[in-house]
Protein backbone atom coordinates (compact mmCIF):
# COMPACT_ATOMS: atom_id res chain seq x y z
CA UNK A 1 0.00 0.00 0.00
CA UNK A 2 0.79 3.52 -0.72
CA UNK A 3 -0.03 7.04 0.06
CA UNK A 4 -0.72 9.77 -2.25
CA UNK A 5 0.14 13.18 -1.57
CA UNK A 6 -2.97 14.38 0.37
CA UNK A 7 -2.08 11.13 2.90
CA UNK A 8 -5.04 8.99 1.93
CA UNK A 9 -4.74 5.61 1.04
CA UNK A 10 -4.34 4.31 -2.60
CA UNK A 11 -3.52 0.70 -3.52
CA UNK A 12 -0.67 -0.47 -6.13
CA UNK A 13 -2.98 -1.18 -8.82
CA UNK A 14 -4.07 2.09 -8.84
CA UNK A 15 -0.39 3.35 -9.39
CA UNK A 16 -0.06 1.39 -11.88
CA UNK A 17 -2.87 2.59 -14.18
CA UNK A 18 -2.12 5.82 -13.50
CA UNK A 19 1.54 5.48 -14.38
CA UNK A 20 0.90 3.52 -17.71
CA UNK A 21 -2.36 4.12 -18.52
CA UNK A 22 -0.86 6.33 -21.72
CA UNK A 23 1.14 3.53 -22.85
CA UNK A 24 -2.00 1.47 -22.66
CA UNK A 25 -3.87 3.23 -25.01
CA UNK A 26 -0.66 3.70 -27.32
CA UNK A 27 -1.17 0.43 -27.55
CA UNK A 28 -4.79 0.53 -28.33
CA UNK A 29 -3.65 2.24 -31.78
CA UNK A 30 -3.78 0.55 -34.94
CA UNK A 31 -1.84 0.94 -38.16
CA UNK A 32 -3.61 -0.68 -41.35
CA UNK A 33 -1.17 -0.61 -44.65
CA UNK A 34 -2.65 -0.63 -48.00
CA UNK A 35 -1.59 0.13 -51.81
CA UNK A 36 -2.50 0.19 -55.30
CA UNK A 37 -4.76 2.37 -57.75
CA UNK A 38 -3.06 5.68 -58.57
CA UNK A 39 -6.44 6.62 -59.74
CA UNK A 40 -7.98 7.18 -56.75
CA UNK A 41 -5.10 8.49 -55.10
CA UNK A 42 -6.11 12.21 -54.59
CA UNK A 43 -9.38 10.91 -52.86
CA UNK A 44 -7.82 8.32 -50.73
CA UNK A 45 -5.21 10.86 -49.52
CA UNK A 46 -8.15 13.01 -48.52
CA UNK A 47 -10.09 10.07 -47.32
CA UNK A 48 -7.14 9.43 -44.64
CA UNK A 49 -6.54 13.18 -43.50
CA UNK A 50 -10.20 13.19 -42.44
CA UNK A 51 -10.66 9.93 -41.15
CA UNK A 52 -7.89 10.20 -38.80
CA UNK A 53 -9.76 13.30 -37.47
CA UNK A 54 -12.89 11.24 -36.68
CA UNK A 55 -11.06 8.10 -35.55
CA UNK A 56 -7.49 9.33 -33.96
CA UNK A 57 -6.86 5.49 -33.04
CA UNK A 58 -6.49 4.65 -36.75
CA UNK A 59 -4.08 5.36 -38.81
CA UNK A 60 -3.71 3.99 -42.17
CA UNK A 61 -1.05 4.13 -44.76
CA UNK A 62 -1.33 4.48 -48.43
CA UNK A 63 1.04 3.55 -51.11
CA UNK A 64 -0.20 4.34 -54.77
CA UNK A 65 1.85 1.66 -56.89
CA UNK A 66 -0.57 1.02 -59.51
CA UNK A 67 -3.95 -1.41 -59.54
CA UNK A 68 -1.81 -4.38 -60.60
CA UNK A 69 0.45 -4.02 -57.57
CA UNK A 70 -2.43 -3.75 -55.39
CA UNK A 71 -3.60 -6.76 -56.64
CA UNK A 72 -0.35 -8.98 -56.08
CA UNK A 73 0.34 -7.38 -52.47
CA UNK A 74 -3.51 -8.82 -51.54
CA UNK A 75 -3.03 -12.12 -52.98
CA UNK A 76 0.45 -12.02 -51.33
CA UNK A 77 -1.08 -11.24 -48.12
CA UNK A 78 1.45 -8.19 -47.52
CA UNK A 79 -1.04 -5.98 -46.95
CA UNK A 80 -4.36 -5.13 -44.91
CA UNK A 81 -5.80 -3.84 -47.88
CA UNK A 82 -5.25 -3.32 -51.81
CA UNK A 83 -7.18 -0.94 -54.42
CA UNK A 84 -7.75 -1.82 -58.03
CA UNK A 85 -9.57 0.19 -60.61
CA UNK A 86 -9.34 -2.69 -62.42
CA UNK A 87 -12.02 -5.47 -60.65
CA UNK A 88 -10.29 -8.72 -59.64
CA UNK A 89 -10.70 -11.62 -62.16
CA UNK A 90 -12.12 -15.32 -60.62
CA UNK A 91 -8.68 -16.29 -60.77
CA UNK A 92 -7.20 -13.58 -58.92
CA UNK A 93 -10.07 -13.96 -56.55
CA UNK A 94 -9.03 -17.81 -55.87
CA UNK A 95 -5.73 -16.73 -55.07
CA UNK A 96 -6.02 -14.98 -51.96
CA UNK A 97 -6.35 -17.15 -49.04
CA UNK A 98 -9.52 -16.43 -47.00
CA UNK A 99 -11.12 -14.60 -50.07
CA UNK A 100 -11.93 -11.27 -51.02
CA UNK A 101 -14.23 -8.46 -50.74
CA UNK A 102 -14.66 -6.02 -53.56
CA UNK A 103 -15.61 -2.78 -52.05
CA UNK A 104 -16.89 0.18 -55.11
CA UNK A 105 -15.14 3.52 -53.59
CA UNK A 106 -16.11 5.90 -56.44
CA UNK A 107 -16.05 6.14 -60.23
CA UNK A 108 -14.53 8.54 -61.97
CA UNK A 109 -13.24 9.54 -65.75
CA UNK A 110 -10.00 8.67 -67.66
CA UNK A 111 -8.86 12.14 -69.80
CA UNK A 112 -6.91 12.04 -73.19
CA UNK A 113 -4.63 14.73 -72.59
CA UNK A 114 -2.05 16.45 -75.03
CA UNK A 115 0.51 18.55 -75.38
CA UNK A 116 0.28 20.70 -78.32
CA UNK A 117 0.59 24.51 -78.14
CA UNK A 118 -2.04 26.90 -79.42
CA UNK A 119 -3.89 23.79 -80.38
CA UNK A 120 -7.29 24.04 -78.47
CA UNK A 121 -10.41 21.79 -78.43
CA UNK A 122 -9.10 18.95 -80.15
CA UNK A 123 -11.00 16.09 -81.47
CA UNK A 124 -10.63 12.44 -81.74
CA UNK A 125 -13.08 10.07 -82.93
CA UNK A 126 -13.03 6.51 -82.00
CA UNK A 127 -10.71 5.47 -85.19
CA UNK A 128 -7.93 8.57 -84.55
CA UNK A 129 -8.35 7.40 -80.59
CA UNK A 130 -7.66 3.74 -81.98
CA UNK A 131 -4.73 4.54 -84.61
CA UNK A 132 -3.21 6.72 -82.57
CA UNK A 133 -2.63 4.31 -79.59
CA UNK A 134 -1.50 1.46 -81.93
CA UNK A 135 0.69 3.55 -83.58
CA UNK A 136 -0.57 3.37 -86.76
CA UNK A 137 -1.48 6.71 -87.04
CA UNK A 138 1.57 8.81 -86.47
CA UNK A 139 1.56 12.67 -87.40
CA UNK A 140 -0.66 15.33 -85.81
CA UNK A 141 -1.72 16.21 -89.11
CA UNK A 142 -2.70 13.29 -90.30
CA UNK A 143 -6.34 13.45 -92.90
CA UNK A 144 -8.00 10.96 -89.91
CA UNK A 145 -7.40 13.59 -87.07
CA UNK A 146 -7.68 17.04 -89.65
CA UNK A 147 -11.34 15.25 -90.74
CA UNK A 148 -12.21 15.20 -86.56
CA UNK A 149 -10.62 19.07 -86.47
CA UNK A 150 -11.74 21.03 -89.51
CA UNK A 151 -10.43 24.75 -88.55
CA UNK A 152 -7.92 24.02 -86.09
CA UNK A 153 -4.08 24.13 -87.54
CA UNK A 154 -2.38 20.87 -86.68
CA UNK A 155 1.47 20.56 -86.53
CA UNK A 156 3.08 18.24 -89.03
CA UNK A 157 5.44 17.07 -85.92
CA UNK A 158 5.12 13.19 -85.12
CA UNK A 159 2.94 12.05 -82.32
CA UNK A 160 4.41 10.63 -79.39
CA UNK A 161 1.84 8.60 -77.47
CA UNK A 162 2.87 8.49 -73.32
CA UNK A 163 1.75 5.31 -71.67
CA UNK A 164 1.60 3.47 -68.14
CA UNK A 165 4.90 1.59 -67.18
CA UNK A 166 3.05 0.05 -64.47
CA UNK A 167 0.32 -2.41 -63.68
CA UNK A 168 -2.30 0.00 -63.94
CA UNK A 169 -6.22 -0.25 -63.67
CA UNK A 170 -6.49 3.41 -65.38
CA UNK A 171 -4.99 1.92 -68.21
CA UNK A 172 -7.61 -1.16 -68.04
CA UNK A 173 -10.17 1.87 -68.32
CA UNK A 174 -8.63 3.66 -71.04
CA UNK A 175 -8.12 -0.14 -72.67
CA UNK A 176 -11.29 -1.32 -72.11
CA UNK A 177 -13.01 1.46 -73.38
CA UNK A 178 -10.88 1.50 -76.95
CA UNK A 179 -11.14 -2.09 -77.03
CA UNK A 180 -15.12 -1.93 -77.26
CA UNK A 181 -15.12 0.53 -79.98
CA UNK A 182 -12.67 -0.73 -81.76
CA UNK A 183 -12.07 -4.33 -82.86
CA UNK A 184 -8.48 -3.51 -84.45
CA UNK A 185 -7.07 -1.67 -80.84
CA UNK A 186 -8.37 -5.23 -79.21
CA UNK A 187 -6.58 -7.43 -81.50
CA UNK A 188 -3.25 -5.36 -81.29
CA UNK A 189 -3.38 -3.89 -77.85
CA UNK A 190 -6.23 -5.52 -75.61
CA UNK A 191 -7.78 -4.52 -72.75
CA UNK A 192 -5.68 -5.02 -69.36
CA UNK A 193 -4.39 -3.35 -66.60
CA UNK A 194 -0.60 -4.40 -68.91
CA UNK A 195 -1.24 -3.90 -72.52
CA UNK A 196 0.45 -4.82 -74.98
CA UNK A 197 1.86 -1.47 -76.01
CA UNK A 198 4.32 -0.09 -78.67
CA UNK A 199 7.75 -0.18 -77.70
CA UNK A 200 8.08 3.00 -79.43
CA UNK A 201 5.87 4.57 -76.73
CA UNK A 202 6.98 6.74 -73.88
CA UNK A 203 6.20 5.44 -70.30
CA UNK A 204 5.85 7.08 -67.19
CA UNK A 205 4.72 5.27 -63.59
CA UNK A 206 1.58 6.25 -62.04
CA UNK A 207 -0.81 8.91 -63.04
CA UNK A 208 1.61 11.22 -61.94
CA UNK A 209 4.41 9.96 -64.06
CA UNK A 210 2.41 9.88 -67.01
CA UNK A 211 0.92 13.80 -66.57
CA UNK A 212 4.54 14.62 -65.60
CA UNK A 213 5.78 13.53 -69.39
CA UNK A 214 2.80 15.04 -71.29
CA UNK A 215 3.38 18.20 -69.74
CA UNK A 216 6.91 18.47 -70.35
CA UNK A 217 6.93 17.03 -74.04
CA UNK A 218 5.59 18.72 -76.88
CA UNK A 219 3.23 16.98 -79.10
CA UNK A 220 2.57 13.92 -76.78
CA UNK A 221 -0.57 12.57 -76.10
CA UNK A 222 -1.78 10.06 -72.66
CA UNK A 223 -4.48 9.63 -70.52
CA UNK A 224 -4.65 10.05 -66.61
CA UNK A 225 -6.79 10.47 -64.13
CA UNK A 226 -9.06 13.40 -64.43
CA UNK A 227 -7.89 15.15 -61.19
CA UNK A 228 -4.53 14.95 -62.45
CA UNK A 229 -5.51 16.51 -65.61
CA UNK A 230 -6.93 19.06 -63.91
CA UNK A 231 -4.18 19.73 -61.65
CA UNK A 232 -1.44 19.65 -63.96
CA UNK A 233 -3.11 22.22 -66.70
CA UNK A 234 -3.39 19.90 -69.17
CA UNK A 235 -6.04 19.95 -72.18
CA UNK A 236 -8.00 16.87 -72.30
CA UNK A 237 -9.91 15.95 -75.82
CA UNK A 238 -13.11 15.44 -76.89
CA UNK A 239 -13.96 11.54 -77.60
CA UNK A 240 -17.19 9.97 -79.32
CA UNK A 241 -19.80 8.19 -76.90
CA UNK A 242 -21.81 5.94 -78.01
CA UNK A 243 -24.32 8.65 -79.63
CA UNK A 244 -21.27 9.33 -81.59
CA UNK A 245 -21.46 12.64 -79.45
CA UNK A 246 -18.12 14.49 -78.99
CA UNK A 247 -17.39 15.09 -75.26
CA UNK A 248 -14.97 16.35 -73.06
CA UNK A 249 -14.93 14.85 -69.54
CA UNK A 250 -16.06 16.82 -66.21
CA UNK A 251 -17.89 15.23 -63.36
CA UNK A 252 -21.23 15.47 -64.63
CA UNK A 253 -20.14 13.50 -67.97
CA UNK A 254 -19.01 10.95 -65.85
CA UNK A 255 -22.08 10.82 -63.87
CA UNK A 256 -24.06 10.58 -66.71
CA UNK A 257 -22.46 7.36 -68.21
CA UNK A 258 -21.73 5.40 -64.69
CA UNK A 259 -26.11 6.22 -63.80
CA UNK A 260 -27.05 2.77 -64.87
CA UNK A 261 -24.22 0.71 -63.93
CA UNK A 262 -25.74 -2.60 -62.36
CA UNK A 263 -23.69 -4.21 -59.40
CA UNK A 264 -23.74 -7.76 -58.62
CA UNK A 265 -23.66 -9.35 -55.45
CA UNK A 266 -19.66 -9.18 -55.39
CA UNK A 267 -19.81 -5.40 -56.37
CA UNK A 268 -17.67 -6.41 -59.65
CA UNK A 269 -18.71 -4.20 -63.02
CA UNK A 270 -16.88 -4.12 -65.65
CA UNK A 271 -19.04 -2.53 -68.48
CA UNK A 272 -20.57 1.31 -67.91
CA UNK A 273 -23.22 2.28 -70.22
CA UNK A 274 -21.36 4.56 -72.14
CA UNK A 275 -24.19 5.71 -74.65
CA UNK A 276 -24.40 8.88 -72.86
CA UNK A 277 -22.17 11.55 -71.34
CA UNK A 278 -18.30 10.92 -71.16
CA UNK A 279 -17.28 7.16 -72.20
CA UNK A 280 -13.82 6.73 -70.43
CA UNK A 281 -14.89 5.85 -67.22
CA UNK A 282 -14.74 3.68 -64.92
CA UNK A 283 -14.84 2.47 -61.20
CA UNK A 284 -12.15 2.05 -58.36
CA UNK A 285 -12.33 -0.97 -55.30
CA UNK A 286 -10.75 -1.57 -52.39
CA UNK A 287 -9.76 -5.59 -52.01
CA UNK A 288 -10.60 -6.20 -48.68
CA UNK A 289 -9.29 -9.92 -47.54
CA UNK A 290 -12.24 -11.62 -45.72
CA UNK A 291 -9.70 -13.30 -43.15
CA UNK A 292 -7.05 -10.89 -40.50
CA UNK A 293 -4.33 -12.81 -37.97
CA UNK A 294 -5.24 -9.51 -35.86
CA UNK A 295 -8.59 -8.69 -34.21
CA UNK A 296 -7.99 -5.52 -34.19
CA UNK A 297 -6.96 -4.46 -37.50
CA UNK A 298 -10.42 -6.74 -38.50
CA UNK A 299 -12.61 -4.26 -36.88
CA UNK A 300 -10.19 -1.19 -37.89
CA UNK A 301 -10.93 -1.75 -41.19
CA UNK A 302 -14.72 -2.56 -40.94
CA UNK A 303 -14.95 1.45 -39.47
CA UNK A 304 -12.74 2.56 -42.41
CA UNK A 305 -15.17 0.44 -45.28
CA UNK A 306 -18.11 2.49 -43.26
CA UNK A 307 -16.70 5.83 -42.90
CA UNK A 308 -15.51 6.03 -46.47
CA UNK A 309 -18.54 4.94 -47.71
CA UNK A 310 -20.59 7.34 -45.49
CA UNK A 311 -19.33 10.10 -44.27
CA UNK A 312 -16.06 10.05 -47.10
CA UNK A 313 -18.30 10.06 -49.79
CA UNK A 314 -18.62 13.70 -49.46
CA UNK A 315 -15.77 14.42 -50.48
CA UNK A 316 -15.48 12.68 -54.29
CA UNK A 317 -17.42 15.54 -55.37
CA UNK A 318 -15.12 17.88 -54.24
CA UNK A 319 -12.03 16.00 -56.13
CA UNK A 320 -14.30 15.40 -59.16
CA UNK A 321 -15.20 11.50 -58.30
CA UNK A 322 -18.52 9.91 -58.94
CA UNK A 323 -20.10 8.82 -55.42
CA UNK A 324 -21.47 5.37 -54.62
CA UNK A 325 -25.32 4.92 -54.53
CA UNK A 326 -26.34 4.33 -51.06
CA UNK A 327 -28.17 1.53 -51.41
CA UNK A 328 -24.38 -0.28 -52.65
CA UNK A 329 -22.58 1.33 -49.89
CA UNK A 330 -24.79 0.22 -47.05
CA UNK A 331 -24.71 -3.39 -49.20
CA UNK A 332 -20.93 -2.97 -49.55
CA UNK A 333 -20.81 -1.98 -45.85
CA UNK A 334 -22.63 -5.17 -44.37
CA UNK A 335 -20.96 -7.77 -46.56
CA UNK A 336 -17.46 -6.29 -45.19
CA UNK A 337 -19.22 -6.01 -41.60
CA UNK A 338 -20.79 -9.83 -41.91
CA UNK A 339 -17.67 -11.30 -44.15
CA UNK A 340 -14.55 -9.78 -42.62
CA UNK A 341 -12.80 -11.70 -39.60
Amino acid sequence: MLFNKFGRLTTLAAVTVSVFGTQLAALADVTLSGAGATFPQPLYERYIREFRKAHPDIKINYQSIGSGGGVKQTIAGTVDFGASDAAMTDGEIAKVRGGVIMVPTAGGAVSVVYNLPGVKGLKLSNTALSGIFTGKITTWNDPQIAKDNKGLSLPSSAIKPVVRADGSGTAFIFTNHVSAVSPEFKAAVGASKEPKWSSSFLKGKGNPGVAGLVKQTPASIGFVEYDFALKNGLPSAAVQNGNKQYVTPSLRAANQALADVQFPANFRAFDVNSAQGYPIVGLTWLLIPKTHKDPAKAKAIKTMVKWMLTSGQQFNDDLNYTSIPSAVAQRAIAAVETGVK
